[in-house]
């Protein structure tokens, strides 16, 4: 069963970046990178499709806002379990119209367990949908789903999932 329901998160997240790849060539193109690096603040719930090791989780990040196709990010997620993912990746945001956005990401990391979902490995991967709205100011406002893993290179591989809500904010705004 838990196999089953990750291959159908990671379905998901493919066929969500497919129809946002369709759909951003018809979308118009828009002053969106005028704001420079964001700082993401995110909340939501650590291992939301399995379910047994749920906890709280929390997220900064930093997002180079610019004009490349893939950018990069940086970030910590920690959970109430006492779990930490530290991460480097790329994320691309595709417009699909002048404020609503998809962002698919990839972030390779470190984590520390904790209390938390032994995850099989230290060394783990995270793959990332996420759908937001920019408002004007640059601010903008996202749910995303992401699923962690260590791609087979540990004995165990159980992956876990995150449904999370985000507000990223412009530094612009910040200082």
């Amino acid at each position: 069963m838990k196999t089953i329901l990750s291959r159908l998160a990671m379905a998901f997240a493919v066929a969500c970046t497919a129809v946002a790849f369709c759909g951003a060539v018809q979308a118009k193109d828009a002053a969106r990178y005028e704001t420079g690096p964001l700082l993401g603040i995110s909340g939501g719930f650590f291992d939301s499709v399995q379910l047994e090791d749920p906890a709280v989780e929390g997220r900064l990040e930093y997002r180079q806002n610019n004009d490349w196709w893939f950018k990069p990010l940086a970030g910590v997620t920690a959970n109430t379990e006492g779990g930490v993912f530290l991460h480097v990746g790329l994320y691309s945001e595709i417009f699909l119209t002048e404020n609503l956005y998809v962002s698919p990401s990839f972030s390779p990391g470190v984590f520390l367990r904790g209390q938390s979902k032994n995850l099989g490995h230290p060394i783990e991967f995270r793959s990332q949908i996420e759908v937001g709205w920019r408002f004007g100011n640059g601010v903008r406002t996202s749910v995303s789903f992401n699923h962690i893993s260590n791609a087979g290179s540990g004995r165990r591989n159980p992956g876990t999932e995150s449904a999370v809500i985000s507000l990223l904010i412009p530094f612009s705004v910040l200082f």
